[in-house]
């Protein structure tokens, strides 16, 4: 069952609707809580942080959406994924579905998220009078290196989460240190020099950087940061995909 390719994209399809329908079923606003939430902390963070750093940063509101959007993106794909096998483990024990499914669907789902809160950033680009320049599709390049680093992370948090459960509380722990590790609200400037080369091997805050050199200030990111950020993706893409591949006929049973 769910062998071939078209039963396989027919599976995808209805694992990413039934989690878009299901998250926004008893809401009012409904999918517009994917507007309303990024642009509500973009608002308040402007107003707190920008009183501090408006001599460093240009154009604050854009400069923090940009981090925001990217960085919410990571967490919620990879916490996602972290959690597929143990959430659908009552479908899984009664047919066949290969296991990937699940954690390559709630990655899907928060693509769309992700796309969506795309439409604030350049609304907002627009009303505070941002340059939009040719550069900007060259941001597909940071974006994709991003999606396939989510999967691979993604894919290893789901076989660890099914044998450890203590993993979610974990990394809950583990991206509340990561957000401060970005840069997502504040200078680079402000941290201390020999505190800076540790960002500098942080791969969400390399793509956020990449990111926002292009969509900020219209520049091609720095060519070692783009082949760090994509050694650093392939390679644990590689590994989550080997790890599950060794477990998948195990995660279910030890559940």
């Amino acid at each position: 069952m769910f062998d071939t390719f078209d039963e396989k994209k027919f599976l995808l399809k209805q694992l990413v609707k039934r989690d878009l329908t299901s998250k926004y079923k008893d809401s009012i606003l409904g999918i517009l809580w994917s507007f309303i939430n990024p642009l509500c902390m973009m608002i308040i963070f402007t107003v707190i942080f920008s009183v501090f750093f408006r001599r460093q940063i240009h154009n604050y509101p854009v400069y923090f959406l940009t981090g925001r959007i990217l960085f919410n993106f990571f967490t919620s794909s990879t916490r996602g994924a972290m959690g597929s096998i143990r959430g659908n483990r009552s479908i899984l024990k009664k047919i066949y579905v290969p296991r990937y499914m699940f954690a390559v669907a709630s990655i899907c789902y928060e693509f769309i998220n992700f796309l969506i809160s795309f439409v604030i950033l350049f609304c907002v680009m627009y009303v505070t009078g941002a340059e939009f320049h040719l550069m900007i599709f060259a941001s597909v390049i940071p974006l994709a290196l991003l999606v396939v680093m989510v999967t691979g992370i993604g894919l290893i948090l789901a076989v660890l989460n099914t044998y450890f459960s203590d993993i979610q509380h974990m990394y809950s722990i583990f991206t509340l240190l990561l957000l401060y590790a970005s840069a997502l609200f504040y200078p680079m400037e402000i941290v201390p020099a020999n505190i800076q080369m540790i960002f500098t091997l942080n791969p969400v805050y390399i793509t956020i950087a990449c990111f926002r050199d292009i969509v900020i200030y219209g520049l091609f990111p720095n060519i070692s940061s783009l082949l760090y950020l994509a050694t650093f993706s392939v390679m644990v893409f590689a590994v989550g995909f080997l790890l599950f591949r060794i477990h998948e006929k195990k995660l279910t049973l030890v559940m």
